[in-house]
């Protein structure tokens, strides 16, 4: 309510401005126009910003109708020189406002009407000898409004295709994100799962304790994974109340602290894994921990689901600028033909946004192998 006052009540008193800055003061020279009364032309054209604002085409051609109306005051036909054209400054400044903000079709009114109403005023009022000096000021002057204002505006734009462009990345890497560690851990426990309940189908009539315990083994792991999911879920749901961009906190995340009960919740369902470590033990920050944990849990997820294994070691070398993974199982070695799997695409995304390496193959001794290593930020220790 007070800027819409304010708009129009600018408007209401731009007309008396211009008259008192035009009329309020005897001239001093009576053959020349004062410049000084030019410039309070345009300190009075003030008055009409918020109108620019609002109509901008209503604006300008208040502008203009001052102008044109400065021009007449002076009655330039008696004198020479180009100080009774100096309000239109004011106009072009108001014109480049109107390119740099509004749409084509406004800009392009805009500068057809300054254009006209600016060449007829210099035409019909500028001495013989000025005409064509005068006309060319006000083209240049017209010109570089219009390509100011336009440059203005591409640069606006490009802006916002670069945010735009950037939220779009934010989101697509969130996505991947959430797919990650959702394939990491239901693939995981769900192969687990598998091979429990297939134990415990073939001993459940001639082994009832074994199949218990296997049961035992499905319930533990479908409770933990589900405890997982409800973690990312809330978070997620967090970060939407609060109309946050920020993904899920990894402090709650597993970690390589997680490795021997993966281990041996893996070695329970039938295939046994080592786990050897090397180095120090000591804090990771947060997303190399559980990016390193993933792929462990994805490589033995693969050995239990593809490679047909008995067994698997798995190698933790932590040294001081980098962290050194190696699974190496005893298997068919289930690289040997291309998968459909998201398992190895997973652990390449991880390890590629940690600028770290990662191989896998199968080994010519047979099995599989999969090697990752992680660079560790400096000061680590």
């Amino acid at each position: 309510m007070k800027r819409t006052i304010a708009t129009w009540g600018g408007a209401a008193l731009f007309p008396l401005a211009l008259a008192w800055s035009q009329l309020g003061s005897p001239r001093p020279w009576p053959y020349y126009y004062n410049p000084v009364l030019a410039v309070a032309a345009m300190l009075s054209m003030s008055l009409l910003i918020g109108v620019l604002r609002r109509v901008p085409l209503l604006a300008l051609f208040m502008m203009l109708l001052g102008c044109v109306t400065v021009v007449l005051l002076a009655n330039p036909q008696r004198q020479s020189g180009r100080a009774p054209f100096l309000p239109f400054l004011a106009v072009d400044l108001a014109l480049a406002f109107i390119v740099a903000t509004r749409t084509s079709r406004v800009s392009i009114a805009a500068v057809l009407l300054s254009l006209v109403v600016q060449f007829l005023t210099v035409g019909v009022f500028s001495n013989g000898t000025d005409v064509g000096v005068n006309a060319e000021t006000a083209l240049l002057a017209l010109a570089t409004a219009y390509m100011v204002g336009r440059l203005i505006r591409e640069r606006r734009e490009h802006g916002e295709a670069l945010r735009t462009r950037a939220v779009a990345d934010a989101v697509t890497a969130e996505r991947l994100r959430i797919a990650r560690e959702l394939h990491d851990m239901v693939a995981h426990t769900i192969g687990i799962v598998a091979l429990q309940a297939g134990a415990a189908k073939r001993v459940i009539d001639t082994q009832p304790a074994r199949a218990r315990e296997a049961l035992g083994e499905v319930e533990t792991a479908s409770r933990e994974t589900l405890s997982g999911l409800r973690r990312m879920l809330g978070a997620l749901r967090q970060a939407e109340l609060e109309k946050g961009t920020e993904p899920a906190p990894l402090d709650e995340m597993p970690g390589l602290a997680d490795v021997d009960r993966l281990a041996a919740a893996t070695t329970a369902a039938g295939v046994r894994v080592d786990v050897r470590r090397r180095g120090e033990r000591r804090p990771l920050p947060p997303e190399v921990d559980l990016s390193a944990y993933r792929i462990i849990q994805e490589a033995v997820t693969n050995v239990v689901r593809h490679a047909d294994a008995r067994s698997c070691v798995v190698s933790i070398d932590c040294r001081d600028e980098e962290l050194s993974i190696e699974v190496v199982d005893d298997g068919r070695g289930h690289g040997t033909t291309p998968g459909t799997g998201y398992g190895l695409v997973g652990m390449r995304e991880r390890v590629t946004l940690l600028h770290g390496d990662l191989t896998a193959g199968p080994r010519t001794e047979g099995g599989f192998r999969v090697t990752a290593r992680l660079p560790l930020p400096t000061g680590v220790s």
